[in-house]
């Protein structure tokens, strides 16, 4: 399969995308957005206190995921 276009400039350090959390960055045609910020991204997602915590925790993980990859346009996140 032919490749339109790469992103890669084959140098040894590697590619990113972006040079700090505030350049807007997106996949598939959505519109540009700046790295996403939440507590739950600083808090452990597995936590040994109680079976509620980590139940509170991995949901709010979960839709903080979701919700990052739709922003970018990596997810759909509609039908």
């Amino acid at each position: 399969m032919a490749v339109g276009k790469h992103l890669s400039d084959k140098n040894p350090d590697g590619t990113s995308l972006g040079q700090s959390n505030a350049d807007l960055i997106s996949l598939y045609g959505v519109t540009p957005v700046s790295q996403r910020a939440a507590a739950i991204q600083a808090a452990s997602v597995v936590s040994a206190s109680t079976y509620i915590s980590i139940t509170t925790n991995f949901a709010a993980f979960c839709a903080e995921v979701a919700a990052t990859l739709t922003a970018i346009g990596a997810w759909k996140g509609t039908a």
